[in-house]
């Protein structure tokens, strides 16, 4: 019976309102794909265009040049020339990356959980303290810590007092400097996420394992932690991608023996070698990726990605 027909005995047919519904569905189908649309757009334009033509690059005979031009010669060898030409680069922007996660980590949730659940009335004060960093360029704050470790400076004068460096020792153009600096630059994208979840954590829950006898380090173990889960995991992805890729910390804070990944791609593209900058960065992103998902899969918080 169509939505539009009549009984046999000349009534209306009562399915009619049945239609409008579905009528309706198909309307509000059609805008969530409009509303889609501007952002499927916009990845298309700035994300999956320059990452196919990255790609397509990465494949360029490399005897061409800028002048000469560059021709499709599916030259696969790109891949393994530069893996074994930078892969003391590409470990080490790994090993940086990790190192500034885990501090990060370290030092990002015992203030996200102090903002949450200890701050008071002066959460809001810290809040603004943690993202306060951005409201300076990433360039400058990262310049400020040439000065902080300078070897005329307050903490080095102090760890050579305590013994902790040597009389010659020295700070700057260290890998322990290129880390904190990373570490620096990247911790509100630990704390933010973090303070998130333990914000919406129920205080009842907590109360309830104490009621149960509960130790407060049980507690936070079995309770808090756990339902912290999802802002660590989005901290520690927020972080680790971004610190793999840097540069400018390995450039200003450190010396030939600390170079990044990033900056062997950085000095490639501006030498005009770009099917090795191109494979150089696809393999970064290749790896980060795999790394990524074995995180994930391990963290047990599929839904995040």
């Amino acid at each position: 019976m169509s939505a539009a027909g009549h009984l046999p005995g000349g009534e209306p047919a009562t399915d009619v309102p049945a239609a409008v519904p579905a009528a309706q569905g198909r309307r509000r189908g059609l805008a969530g794909y409009l509303l889609l649309l501007p952002g499927g757009a916009w990845l298309a334009l700035f994300f999956v265009v320059p990452t196919l033509t990255l790609v397509a690059t990465s494949l360029y005979d490399p005897a061409g040049s800028l002048q000469l031009g560059y021709q499709m010669t599916w030259h696969w060898q790109n891949y393994l020339e530069s893996i074994s030409d930078y892969s003391p680069q590409l470990v080490r922007s790994l090993l940086y990356a990790l190192s500034a996660t885990v501090a990060c980590m370290l030092l990002g949730y015992p203030l996200a959980y102090a903002i949450a659940f200890k701050a008071g009335r002066f959460k809001n004060l810290m809040l603004v303290a943690v993202i306060a960093p951005f409201f300076t360029s990433f360039l400058v704050r990262t310049l400020s810590w040439q000065y902080i470790l300078g070897d005329n400076e307050a903490v080095v004068s102090v760890l050579r007092t305590l013994h902790v460096l040597g009389p010659e020792g020295h700070l700057l153009a260290t890998p322990f400097a290129v880390v904190t600096g990373i570490t620096y630059n990247f911790l509100p994208f630990m704390v933010l996420p973090l303070y998130a979840s333990l914000e919406n954590i129920d205080g009842r829950l907590v109360e309830a394992a104490a009621d149960l006898y509960s130790s407060p380090f049980t507690a936070f173990r079995t309770v808090t932690l756990p339902l912290s889960m999802p802002g660590l995991v989005a901290g520690t992805l927020l972080t680790f991608i971004p610190a793999a890729g840097d540069y400018i910390n390995a450039e200003l804070l450190g010396n030939p023996t600390t170079r990044m990944v990033g900056n062997e791609i950085q000095d490639l593209f501006a030498a005009g070698d770009y099917p090795t900058a191109s494979s150089l960065s696809v393999t970064l992103m290749a790896a980060i990726v795999v790394l990524v998902f074995v995180y994930v899969r391990r963290a047990g918080t599929e839904e995040l990605v």
